[in-house]
């Protein structure tokens, strides 16, 4: 595909970069790691943006939230000792699973997120923790729910703006609160075939007060899993209901066959990983099933 390529712009601005991305159409991509236009190899491609010198590598605080930049990369969330103390480290163990070490190093998590794949290792763990998407324009930015995000395979919200951070709002706090992110792939390091990530809190006598189901790789786009989280809450946690929430998971769901798997065992392996990810965050927050 580079040998297509016409013209390689680094701008020091987001108004810069998103002046370079009008004015070369349809034929302009925005790259910062890289890892998935290359993949892409598409020939439409004449002019790339590189957005590595706009100021949006971080991790920091932000009132009560985490804001993660968009350039801020895999490895870097893998390694950030804040990150593994948020949510019992959730995203960094979906980081973790991001492809190898050298594809970690360079993948950012904007690009994970505006690439809009179903089966996105960051986008299941970043909706249940109710994350947000900070988009820039020429004219204004505006803050979305990550979940209004994501339009179908390959489209988002974006259009010809520009992603440049990642909100997450405090977790819910309490005692026996608890995290969990799974995922099954052909390899260790390979796309998720599914992923499942979920998070509970259980009272003293193991009634659930809330809890988030999000599912990856099993529909258009990563959703949240909202019957089966209603299943759960407000009612004791045991075996039977793990069992319950997980199936009404799995049939929330509307997998595809493809190369990786087909939909009937993208189904049944989605019950499976709600049914662990439930399980253990039940284990997590002291609660016996």
């Amino acid at each position: 595909m580079f040998d297509l390529v016409e013209a390689f712009h680094r701008p020091s601005s987001i108004r810069e970069a998103l002046r370079l991305l009008h004015a070369g159409g349809r034929r302009a991509r925005i790259v910062a790691g890289g890892t998935d236009v290359v993949v892409r190899a598409d020939p439409e491609i004449r002019s790339l943006v590189d957005i590595t010198r706009l100021g949006l590598t971080y991790i920091k605080r932000s009132g009560g939230a985490w804001a993660i930049g968009a350039t801020t990369t895999m490895a870097q969330i893998e390694h950030s000792a804040a990150l593994r103390a948020l949510a019992g480290g959730i995203l960094v163990e979906a980081a973790k699973g991001c492809g190898s070490v050298q594809l970690r190093n360079m993948a950012t998590l904007g690009g994970n997120l505006a690439n809009a794949s179903p089966a996105a290792d960051t986008a299941a763990p970043l909706l249940v923790l109710d994350a947000q998407v900070v988009v820039a324009g020429e004219r204004s930015r505006r803050t979305l729910a990550l979940a209004d995000f994501f339009l179908k395979p390959g489209e988002t919200a974006l259009g010809k703006a520009l992603l440049v951070e990642i909100l997450i709002p405090a977790p819910p706090r309490g005692a026996r609160t608890a995290w969990s992110f799974q995922k099954l792939g052909r390899t260790e390091s390979d796309i998720s075939v599914v992923n499942a990530a979920a998070g509970l809190q259980v009272d003293g006598k193991g009634v659930c007060k809330w809890c988030r189901i999000a599912l990856g790789a099993v529909a258009p786009v990563p959703l949240r899993a909202r019957a089966a989280e209603a299943l759960v809450t407000g009612r004791k946690l045991d075996g039977s209901l793990v069992e319950q929430a997980a199936a009404e998971a799995a049939r929330e769901a509307s997998p595809i066959t493809d190369i990786r798997a087909t939909a009937e065992y993208r189904r049944e392996m989605c019950r499976v990983l709600v049914k662990r990810a439930l399980a253990e965050c039940a284990a997590r927050a002291g609660c016996s099933l």
